[in-house]
């Protein structure tokens, strides 16, 4: 075993002192470094749900990874879920405990998507979520001031939510659910609290799905439901200084930026602590009148592949 190799819970870590990536100058050992160090945090958001990784290998370009590869130990837990679109059975991982992570880490898998719902009941999700994707460039204070016409339009349907940074250039807004919701009525809500948002400041913020129709405007992003996935609180992404997905409190939102949050400096702040689990409020009954106003909107992804036709029809009529 050379010196950049070793073993952590019986599983055999190798290459740690190479480059993770061209993206940034931290290596191998500073991921499985850092996931080890937030591992109990971390778990606890992955644990019990099918897992999506984003892994980057030397000289190739990032891509995720949902079945799990042929040569995966038998000891990572995995649960089959039928893929509507590819028309096959995906083996998805289930990452449980510190050796499933470990193993992750050593396959190069940087960013942690998990399910929505656990394999208890894939159908029904235990959070509404709502994405704030700003516009290109440095978008984060805008991203910040969209979250908090999410907040307005949450507390006006009497709920409450939990904000994170994506540790990309957008912030989340969670909210736990009962367990009575489908995932249909949480996609329905998700999409009228869009709208309701959008109408509080129309020109911060947008619901247009279509890239070139948002106008520079923060997306509010309502098509995180059903068998989507959402990065997880904690979860380092793939950018520039290596931040990490990190859980705030709504009278420090617009105070922090995104680079504060990092595989550097988290270990630090948490200091055996979860504080995403902290503040989640505890789950809430999605009011009825709510899930009837978002199924009258349409479903995004459907819209838009509707009107992407229309337009291309459009042109070629006009050449």
């Amino acid at each position: 075993m050379s010196e950049a190799d070793e073993t952590r819970d019986g599983v055999a870590l190798t290459n740690l002192d190479q480059p993770l990536s061209d993206r940034d100058d931290a290596t191998k050992r500073d991921l499985v470094d850092y996931l080890d160090a937030v591992r109990e945090p971390i778990l606890g958001q992955l644990r019990d749900r099918p897992l999506s990784v984003i892994r980057v290998r030397p000289g190739q370009p990032p891509f995720m990874q949902k079945n799990l590869p042929r040569y995966t130990p038998d000891w990572v837990r995995r649960t089959p879920v039928w893929a509507e679109a590819s028309h096959r059975e995906i083996s998805y991982a289930l990452c449980d405990d510190r050796r499933t992570l470990l193993w992750f880490a050593n396959q190069r898998a940087v960013e942690y998507h998990p399910t929505l719902a656990t394999v208890a009941d894939l159908h029904r999700p235990t959070h509404l979520v709502l994405d704030l994707d700003p516009p290109e460039g440095d978008g984060f204070r805008a991203a910040v001031d969209a979250a908090l016409l999410v907040r307005q339009a949450l507390a006006d349907a009497g709920l409450v939510g939990a904000v994170k940074t994506s540790g990309a250039k957008g912030v989340h807004v969670f909210v736990p659910v009962t367990g009575e919701a489908t995932a249909e009525e949480l996609a329905a809500a998700t999409r009228a609290l869009a709208v309701r948002a959008e109408r509080l400041d129309p020109a911060l913020a947008t619901t247009a799905y279509i890239r070139e129709d948002r106008g520079g405007k923060v997306f509010v992003d309502a098509t995180r439901s059903g068998g989507a996935t959402v990065v997880a609180a904690y979860s380092p992404r793939l950018r520039p200084g290596m931040p990490v997905s990190f859980p705030v409190d709504w009278a420090d939102l617009t105070q922090v930026t995104p680079a504060d949050f990092t595989i550097r400096t988290v270990p630090a702040l948490l200091a055996g602590t979860d504080p995403w689990v902290a503040r989640l409020p505890d789950p809430q009954q999605i009011p009825a009148d709510l899930v009837t106003e978002g199924r009258a909107i349409p479903v995004a992804r459907v819209q838009a592949m509707h009107e992407g036709k229309r337009r291309a029809r459009a042109r070629r009529e006009t050449t």
